[in-house]
């Protein structure tokens, strides 16, 4: 599928560097927040008023979202559907890609269960004919979904699900890109701050018991000596778990100094409680997977605010250019009085971020045929993004977008999630 003028293409890319303003949308699936299901979604037109310029109008180009859009992590699928959605309403006002083509978004629900990502993945590229796979918080369902997009060749484009052996895998060729964090650089980053503000030197390691928390498991224990910290415990816990004290009582006993915490919202939230339970008052340092669902609430809002955890970008305070254009847009199109009605900000930034590049992927390969779209992902353009401007982003030898660098502290206060010296004053 080539052949499509080189000039419309460049033109694009100059839009993309921050030229152009948020336009109407296109072409987008029909949202419907987080009532959809993991069946096949039916997607709608919509055609912008006549008299428009520069708007996309040829053949769709359709790209998946395999998400949790019901169930616990409901949030977080909604916050990356938003994010994708402002990107594509942006792309599609301005030319589409690939010359004149509107992007369409195919959400599934993966319900945050590995087999049915699997299921979904495989008839979103196999019926469905999209370009590209997104996927969700979840890492075991992407973990999952790997085998099947290395089979049928088609890139995975991560936005929030952060275990190290999504990109770093053993796939050759490997399909796997990310715009979001990877555990083993979060590992050295969560590490590193616990040492350097709460001056410890033993550490507990309390993590979800599946791949995920295996994945944090090995980047803690690689990183702790690095920063002089012991692990003086490693507990795990289930999903389904409510107390969670025998765990916490262990890793206080053995003298941690402070709790390094790894888990979804809902679980994240029982070990909250049972911290509470004890009456243990320690810092704990979590991975960004609280965020995704209604965690305040299920702690209770004092627990909840104690935690600081790590995100990729924040709505709060001075916004660059693209901040505040998609800020605006956000509020617009989500009738949001501000950056505290923004659901889970990190998933919202990441998709924004990785649809745009992925656009750009597209106009580099003139075409949509998986090979010669993961070579062009090597080839990208500068792009002037949200949480940063991208200079070359991925490599043969690396596939993740963002570094430690890119990484932010953050915590509730009260139910805004705000950078730690915010919260502060």
């Amino acid at each position: 599928m080539s052949g499509w003028q080189n000039s419309t293409r460049l033109k694009r890319r100059d839009i993309l560097r921050g030229t152009a303003g948020f336009g109407a949308a296109l072409l987008v699936t029909k949202l419907t927040g987080c009532t959809q299901t993991s069946e096949p979604t039916e997607t709608s037109e919509s055609s912008a008023e006549e008299g428009s310029t520069g708007e996309a109008a040829g053949e769709p180009v359709k790209v998946g979202l395999v998400a949790a859009i019901t169930g616990p992590s409901a949030l977080s699928g909604e916050a990356i559907t938003r994010g994708l959605t402002v990107a594509i309403e942006e792309i599609n006002a301005n030319g589409g890609v690939m010359g004149d083509r509107p992007i369409e978004l195919v959400i599934r629900d993966d319900e945050s269960t590995p087999a049915k990502g699997v299921a979904a993945a495989r008839e979103l590229i196999e019926q469905e004919n999209v370009a590209v796979i997104f996927g969700g918080l979840d890492s075991p369902v992407s973990l999952a979904m790997l085998s099947v997009i290395h089979e049928l060749e088609v890139p995975y484009m991560g936005v929030w699900a952060a275990a190290t052996g999504i990109t770093r895998n053993d796939f050759e060729p490997n399909y796997a890109f990310r715009v979001s964090a990877n555990d083993n650089i979060v590992d050295s980053f969560l590490t590193r701050y616990a040492q350097e503000t709460y001056d410890v030197s033993k550490v507990g390691l309390l993590l979800i018991n599946n791949p995920w928390g295996e994945s944090n498991e090995a980047g803690f224990k690689e990183w702790a000596p690095e920063y002089g910290l012991e692990i003086v415990g490693v507990e795990k816990f289930n999903d389904a778990d409510t107390d969670i004290t025998p765990q916490l009582t262990r890793l206080k006993d053995g003298g941690a100094e402070a709790l390094l915490l790894v888990a979804n919202a809902a679980p994240g939230a029982q070990a909250m409680k049972s911290l509470v339970r004890i009456g243990w008052d320690v810092p704990v340092i979590s991975h960004w997977g609280i965020s995704g669902g209604r965690f305040p609430e299920l702690a209770g809002q004092d627990a909840a605010d104690k935690v600081v955890f790590v995100q990729t970008y924040s709505f709060y305070g001075d916004q660059s250019e693209t901040g505040q254009k998609v800020l605006d847009a956000l509020q617009e199109e989500y009738d949001l009085a501000g950056p505290s009605d923004i659901l889970a900000p990190v998933g919202t930034a990441n998709a924004y971020d990785a649809m745009h590049l992925t656009a750009l992927a597209l106009d580099t390969a003139e075409s949509t045929e998986g090979p010669e779209l993961r070579e062009a992902f090597y080839d990208l353009p500068t792009y002037e993004g949200l949480i940063k401007t991208y200079d070359k982003p991925f490599s043969p030898d690396n596939h993740d977008a963002l570094s430690e660098d890119d990484y932010i502290l953050v915590q509730w206060d009260g139910s805004e999630i705000v950078p730690v010296e915010s919260a502060a004053e």
